[in-house]
């Protein structure tokens, strides 16, 4: 029987109370030796919603694509792609905000180690982090599931429009349409019912996908491994935007909190991690880290 990937998380037992205050923040980042994990809340001030906060696409009712659906229903592709070929144009037009800036500024100064990040929209490399682990992939890139070919996805845009002229006309209609995380967009059956898509170039038959980790699908092991080797150096794991309801991300809070590192999560809710930390802040991101760069006087 096929189930569905864990997509909500309800907290019990006595929360973690929150605070206002970055001092605990401040301290661990003029330490040093502080590695990052990011969520979709990190990017909700770059105008791309999150899954589970107060305006969160799940709230909406959106379903995330799943691996099996992608893989196993031609029809799920087309509808995926249709709705992709929308929304990857307007993340394009998303920039970094305070919150990426921020991080970029303590890894430049030598107290972030690295970033471990769940998004797929490329804003901390944006805003100009170098040492960044895409657990969750990347938008930015298109793999073919038959020959492993990785291809920038603006390549796939310029060749789905050609194969699709008469899209640019929906697309007009439904450009104001709220994008969601995963880099899609509501649109109505009608509007996807004859939208083709293409294959990869380099074999020629293969299903192209974008290079993100779907809901259901694993997260490949080299990829988890580095972002183990990352947290095991650490003194400090600083959660920055997300609930951490997946174990992808979890993991590594359970992994720190093991190895005796200390945990600060700043986020606009409860999290599933905060049993392990030491601390959670619920305040908006830009703020919060602008704060922390300038009295850490990174």
């Amino acid at each position: 029987m096929r189930t569905r990937p864990t997509l909500t998380w309800e907290p019990t037992g006595d929360p973690l109370p929150a605070s206002t205050d970055v001092t605990a923040v401040v301290e661990a980042v003029r330490a040093g030796g502080v590695a990052v994990l990011s969520g979709a809340g990190l990017s909700t001030e770059s105008g791309i919603p999150d899954y589970r906060g107060e305006h969160g696409s799940l709230r909406r009712r959106h379903t995330p694509m799943t691996f099996q659906e992608f893989t196993g229903d031609p029809q799920a592709r087309q509808r995926y792609w249709a709705r992709s070929q929308l929304g990857w144009r307007a993340m394009t037009q998303a920039g970094p905000n305070a919150g990426h800036r921020a991080v970029a500024a303590l890894a430049e100064a030598g107290r972030v180690t690295g970033v471990i990040t769940q998004n797929v929209d490329g804003l901390h490399q944006a805003a100009g982090s170098r040492d960044v682990i895409e657990l969750h992939g990347s938008l930015g890139r298109v793999i073919c599931l038959a020959c492993g070919d990785l291809s920038d996805r603006a390549d796939l845009d310029r060749r789905l429009r050609e194969a699709n002229p008469e899209f640019e006309a929906t697309a007009a209609r439904h450009r104001a349409a709220r994008v969601n995380p995963d880099g899609d967009v509501e649109l109505p059956a009608e509007a996807v019912r004859e939208f083709r898509t293409v294959a990869c170039t380099v074999c020629g038959t293969g299903v192209l996908k974008p290079d993100v980790v779907f809901f259901g699908e694993n997260v490949p092991p080299q990829r988890v491994e580095r972002c183990r080797r990352l947290v095991a150096g650490a003194a400090t794991l600083l959660v920055l935007g997300s609930s951490l309801t997946v174990m992808s991300g979890l993991r590594f809070v359970r992994q720190a909190a093991q190895d005796g590192a200390q945990v600060l999560i700043i986020n606009q809710g409860p999290t599933r991690g905060d049993r392990w930390a030491a601390q959670r802040v619920e305040r908006p991101l830009g703020a919060a880290l602008s704060e922390i760069v300038t009295r850490a006087g990174a």
